[in-house]
């Protein structure tokens, strides 16, 4: 059975909505990056386009709220920054756009992509792809796609050519290296294009080149001649993810969490769990579709009656098996600080 196929299989069992609880596995808790890189950002609606748009899905980010109260993306795209971007302009290095990152997470199905919302300074594509590249995650269940550090030093948009054109300055990033499997260079090469797609907001295939006008150069063994398309969000993608809150991010009262999933019935169970791993708050949203690609979520929490301190919001994939059919519920989690 192919991945996809699993993965609706899982999906379409038949419905029982008891849900056996999983065991919560305690995580570190990494604050060195949450605070500077990905706080106060505030995501507006786009509407969602279809697999075969040139333009990527999702949210154009807005300044001056906090990232609590963030609006919910529109797929699994990303976001527009304040304007269009100019293929004709130098980006003023003094501006800082928002760009979708994607780092890779473990789900029950193996390495997937999940997407961390990210302030750069300049252009947006080249300071997504450098992310990409040697940013750190600031929830620290990600990691980085790329095995070794560097630096692009191009990315734009060829209009002509229908595609996106990124340089390379050396050869560091042109084979696969002994300890990484062509799996995961193929999700290392699509991190690149998830990511650089939604900063440019375009859904051009991406060819990696090693100067101007030059031809094609592989990226980690991976074939870039003539572009390489975004695959398939069911299969590279987690099935579920959290837009907001962010990753130790301040809350009280009640927040409005978000983000995207492709879940059984278009539900998706949500739960704050405090340090012990107890459930002490849950509920669910409703997504606005699921089966054939992510689609947004929304949900009030109230988290008033907590005592003052640190928990984990998780969102999770509705898995009414209860993990006796298909792989299990997919997840993702922030620590949340609430006062």
């Amino acid at each position: 059975m192919s991945t996809r196929e699993s993965t609706m299989a899982s999906q379409t069992s038949q419905p029982s909505r008891s849900r056996t609880r999983r065991p919560y596995a305690g995580r570190a808790l990494h604050r060195t990056l949450a605070g500077a890189a990905t706080a106060a950002l505030t995501l507006g609606v786009l509407a969602g386009c279809g697999e075969d748009s040139d333009r990527a899905e999702d949210p154009a980010p807005a300044s001056g709220t906090s990232s609590a109260t963030a609006e919910p993306s529109a797929s699994a795209g990303e976001p527009t920054t304040s304007s269009e971007p100019s293929q004709s302009a130098e980006p003023d290095p003094g501006e800082t756009s928002t760009v979708p990152v994607y780092y890779v997470g473990d789900s029950p199905m193996g390495p997937r992509l999940y997407r961390e919302f990210r302030r750069v300074s300049g252009d947006p594509g080249l300071g997504a792809a450098d992310m990409v590249a040697a940013g750190v995650p600031a929830d620290p269940d990600y990691r980085a796609a790329f095995p070794v550090d560097g630096s692009f030093s191009s990315v734009r948009l060829d209009e002509e050519a229908g595609l996106i054109l990124v340089q390379v300055p050396d050869d560091r990033w042109a084979d696969r290296p002994a300890d990484m499997s062509g799996k995961q260079a193929r999700l290392a090469v699509q991190a690149l294009v998830y990511t650089v797609q939604g900063a440019l907001q375009s859904r051009a295939p991406v060819q990696v080149v090693g100067e101007p006008g030059g031809p094609a150069v592989p990226l980690f063994g991976v074939d870039t001649d003539g572009g390489v398309a975004n695959a398939d969000q069911l299969d590279v993608l987690s099935l579920v993810s959290v837009t907001s809150p962010e990753s130790d991010a301040e809350v009280s009262g009640t927040f409005t969490a978000s983000g995207v999933a492709s879940s059984f019935e278009a539900t998706v169970p949500w739960e704050v769990r405090d340090s012990s791993g107890e459930v002490v708050v849950d509920g669910f949203a409703t997504a606005e579709g699921w089966m054939d690609r992510l689609y947004p979520w929304e949900s009030e929490v109230d988290v008033s009656g907590l005592a003052p301190g640190e928990y984990t919001f998780v969102a999770m994939t509705d898995d009414p098996s209860g993990g006796a059919e298909g792989p299990g519920a997919f997840e993702d989690s922030k620590v949340i600080s609430v006062g």
